[in-house]
């Protein structure tokens, strides 16, 4: 019983390749009699032609996988491939720094512990890269006597 005519019109109507086209073997002699594309719409609407699933790729192990790299698993210097600047942006990690500098600093402006004229210099520096992060602009302002230690151990535990 050759069914290829069948089976190309049918490929064409479901939108896939004829090695995706199925038939129910029960009514082969009904597709065998359907010889236009309304006779076979109608058999696939009766579930009598239908398409093969694809196979997908599972996302099991990956799923997994995820899970265990949240827990700080597999994150070792053998998993990494690439310099520290092509895993992360410069750009980005630079924008994180800045930011979380800003803020310190405004923080500590608006609660008058620094003046408006040193607000301005730390502003600058930060701005230059001449602080490394929040603790390095912490340590200058203590060194230059700009804030007392006693006023950074209180923003700490208010916070």
């Amino acid at each position: 019983m050759k069914l290829g005519p069948q089976k190309r019109l049918a490929a064409i109507l479901l939108k896939v390749g004829v090695n995706r086209v199925r038939f129910n073997q029960d009514r082969l002699d009904d597709i065998k009699e359907a010889i236009t594309k309304e006779d076979l719409r109608a058999l696939i609407r009766e579930k009598a032609i239908f398409k093969d699933q694809t196979n997908s790729q599972s996302r099991g192990r990956a799923r997994k996988d995820l899970i265990q790299k949240r827990k700080g698993r597999g994150k070792g210097p053998g998993r990494k491939k690439g310099k520290k600047g092509a895993r992360t942006n410069k750009k980005e990690d630079w924008m994180n720094r800045i930011r979380s500098q800003r803020q310190i600093i405004r923080t500590l402006k608006d609660k008058k512990q620094i003046s408006n004229k040193d607000y301005r210099d730390l502003y600058l520096k930060s701005k230059g890269g001449f602080f490394r992060s929040k603790r390095h602009i912490i340590m200058y302002m203590e060194e230059k006597k700009l804030i007392s230690k006693n006023d950074t151990v209180k923003k700490k535990k208010t916070e």
